[in-house]
């Protein structure tokens, strides 16, 4: 059974070659006229020129940081220097992840603009494949690296707690560049979104996506930055923490104690992980509707699809890995029980997905709420959207816990780690889904500045407003696989650092809790104010160049789109270091300082960090989704308001307030917890 280690990596080069495959799809497909083509190239140049700039500053923080595990591991029996690799190596996919979907992406939304001039369903088909190829290069990506190390480092001189230690760095590498590809993504996103939004919309009155509005460049730039290339990054970071939480975990079997499990519980993830690249690659065939058709259930038809076909592959897969029954520390584990933990797990992710839909989606009654509200101001609005997001937190909660305790009874700790695999084990249909909103946002963006046809930006719109709705879905499976990958990892840490049980009765570990709690605030903080002085910038720039440039309101002149997309990337990465560095030394110092405060720190950053996650981008997902409704012409109280009325004026506001908390603080959240997790694993063979 241990031979079949072999096997996965060619199952992470599949997801690899479906990826190559729909990119030469993509580029076969027409870009349309030459006005369309122009606008994309300056989105795809500015997208490009962002991500250069800042791989080059991460560069340094790579090298700096595998330097440093490198000699705080030299001579260590418990792990090696080799860890720096596994760093470097997660780093480098982590970045090339976002890097490839981010290409796509930028191919897919001016080809999509194109196929909406035909239809719905070709839009779709372009959008959602580009999305695909962002799905598929993550898990491809993170299967192969994972599997690949493993392989090396079994075939050392090593016990198995040694190989998962030194593996571990390769889920660091990627928790720290989906940390900071997320937190400078957001931002640069968010502060040209924000801009565009108040300086068209409010301040000049016209559209967002306005040819003569100068940030529309450097808004739909950011939609690539942050929206796809910061959500692989996250999202591969969400997989291979999974992934290695169960590892971690399984490798407690493989002792003299269990003389049943081998390697298998241990190999049994990777091998989940695998398999779900291969049902996702057929939920995506699914995917497809006709003229006037629903795109949201074409999607949810691939996304449940392919986890309906997991949870039949994963019944035969661990009752044939794993032995029937076998005895550790007291507690009896069954392959069966493993399977129905791996099954919490994926129920878990859809009805949080599902809840996630009802709160943001704008056929239901809370996005409709938001938009009344909107008659009576931007007060009425902001405080409607703060009470959904609220609101939002209790079912999601709850069913984490039930997941948490369920699956605990089922299969013991094993049992947690193996559930949230289980909600991102169909990882790359999930996140095609999610990266065919901003290639749909995009796609309506070049329609508004190319001046095509009416009804081809509302095909586009029809497809973004679906896709505000799965990218809140995306974020819902996040958050909820954070969590309970949090506590796999977290799990994993108390047992490598050799902490038996945590008592809130010693004041240290309550100081570490509150300590921990805070951190998710603190964090949304400098995230959020970073937003707002880069807008704020953003707003007084298009202002100027209105003022300044002749003929630019009459539509004669040409703004000077660079100077505020120089402003949204000078911004991102002067403001990306600080909340970064907050997850990644806070952990290190109250580590060497009490392994206890540790552990109580990274239980309340996971229960405060989790609840804000959810909040903040429900709200935001809300907003915006209430402004889409209103822009498509709402009745309220009899009357019928559309773009340039008095509730879109306030419904502007909602989403603009909305965006940083449903792109930049929110989603960077689950990050932030695992991150710390992945650190505190990392330091624990050094603080034990």
């Amino acid at each position: 059974m241990e031979s079949i280690i072999y096997l996965i990596p060619l199952l992470g080069l599949s997801a690899l070659f479906y990826s190559v495959v729909k990119q030469s799809w993509i580029s076969k497909q027409s870009s349309g006229n030459e006005k369309m083509v122009k606008i994309s190239k300056y989105i795809r140049d500015g997208a490009i020129a962002f991500l250069k700039t800042e791989y080059k500053v991460l560069l340094w923080f790579i090298i700096i940081v595998a330097i440093l595990l490198g000699f705080a591991n030299e001579g260590n029996t418990d792990s090696s220097w080799l860890i720096s690799v596994s760093f470097i190596v997660g780093a480098l996919c982590s970045g090339l992840a976002g890097y490839l979907g981010m290409i796509a992406a930028t191919k897919a939304n001016v080809r999509t603009t194109e196929a909406a001039r035909k239809g719905l369903g070709p839009a779709l088909e372009i959008a959602f494949s580009g999305g695909s190829i962002m799905g598929m290069n993550v898990v491809g990506l993170g299967v192969l690296g994972l599997s690949s190390l493993f392989i090396i480092y079994s075939n050392l001189d090593w016990d198995i707690f040694k190989v998962i230690n030194v593996l571990s760095g390769f889920s660091l590498g990627a928790s720290s560049i989906a940390l900071f590809a997320r937190v400078g993504g957001g931002i640069y996103t968010k502060a040209a979104d924000v801009g565009a939004d108040l300086a068209g919309k409010v301040y000049e009155g016209i559209p967002e996506d306005d040819h003569r509005n100068p940030a529309t460049i450097a808004d739909n730039v950011g939609d690539n930055v942050g929206d796809v290339a910061g959500m692989g990054a996250d999202l591969f970071e969400s997989y291979v923490g999974a992934i290695v939480g169960t590892m971690v975990l399984g490798a407690v079997f493989v002792t003299p104690d269990v003389p049943e499990l081998k390697l298998e519980a241990v190999i049994l993830p990777l091998l989940l992980a695998g398999i779900g690249i291969v049902l996702s690659i057929i939920g995506s065939l699914f995917v497809k509707v006709k003229e006037g058709g629903n795109p949201q259930k074409a999607l949810n038809t691939g996304e449940f699809g392919a986890a309906g076909l997991m949870v039949v592959a994963s019944y035969f897969i661990i009752t044939t890995v794993l032995p029937e029954t076998w005895e550790y520390n007291g507690f009896t584990y069954t392959s069966l029980n493993v399977f129905f933990s791996t099954i919490i797990g994926l129920a878990a992710g859809t009805l949080i997905g599902l809840i996630t839909e009802y709160f943001t989606g704008t056929e239901y009654k809370p996005v409709h709420n938001i938009a009344k509200q909107s008659v009576t101001g931007s007060a009425t609005t902001i405080i409607a959207g703060l009470g959904v997001g609220m609101n939002s937190t209790a079912l999601p909660v709850i069913i984490i816990a039930a997941s948490i305790i369920g699956a605990f009874e089922f299969a013991n700790l094993y049992g947690i780690a193996i559930a949230a695999l289980g909600m991102l084990s169909t990882t790359g249909i999930q996140l095609a889904v999610d990266a065919y909103g901003p290639i749909s946002d995009n796609a309506g963006g070049i329609a508004e500045m190319a001046e095509l046809p009416s009804e081809v930006r509302g095909r586009t719109d029809k497809l973004d407003a679906v896709g505000n709705t799965t990218a809140a879905i995306g974020k819902g499976f996040a958050i909820g696989s954070a969590a309970l990958t949090a506590l796999a990892l977290f799990s994993a840490f108390m047992l490598q650092a050799e902490i038996s049980v945590i008592d809130l009765s010693k004041p240290i570990i309550m100081g570490g809790l509150f300590i921990g709690a805070m951190l998710p605030f603190l964090f949304s903080s400098l995230a959020m104010g970073a937003v707002g002085r880069a807008a704020k910038e953003m707003i007084l720039e298009v202002g100027r160049q209105f003022r300044e440039i002749k003929g630019l309101r009459e539509g004669t002149a040409e703004a000077e789109y660079s100077k505020c997309v120089a402003i949204s990337t000078r911004a991102a990465i002067k403001e990306m270091i600080l909340p970064g560095l907050l997850a990644l030394i806070v952990p290190v110092i109250i580590g060497f300082a009490s392994k206890e405060m540790l552990a109580g720190l990274l239980a309340g950053v996971t229960a405060s960090g989790v609840l804000m996650a959810i909040f903040q981008s429900n709200a935001g997902g809300a907003w915006d989704n209430a402004k889409k409704l209103i822009e498509g012409n709402f009745e309220i109280d009899g009357t019928v308001y559309g773009k340039g009325s008095e509730p879109h004026k306030a419904s502007v506001v909602g989403d603009t307030v909305g965006d940083p908390f449903k792109d930049t603080s929110g989603p960077s959240l689950n990050i932030l917890i695992k991150l710390m997790s992945v650190v505190s694993l990392v330091i624990a063979p050094l603080i034990k």
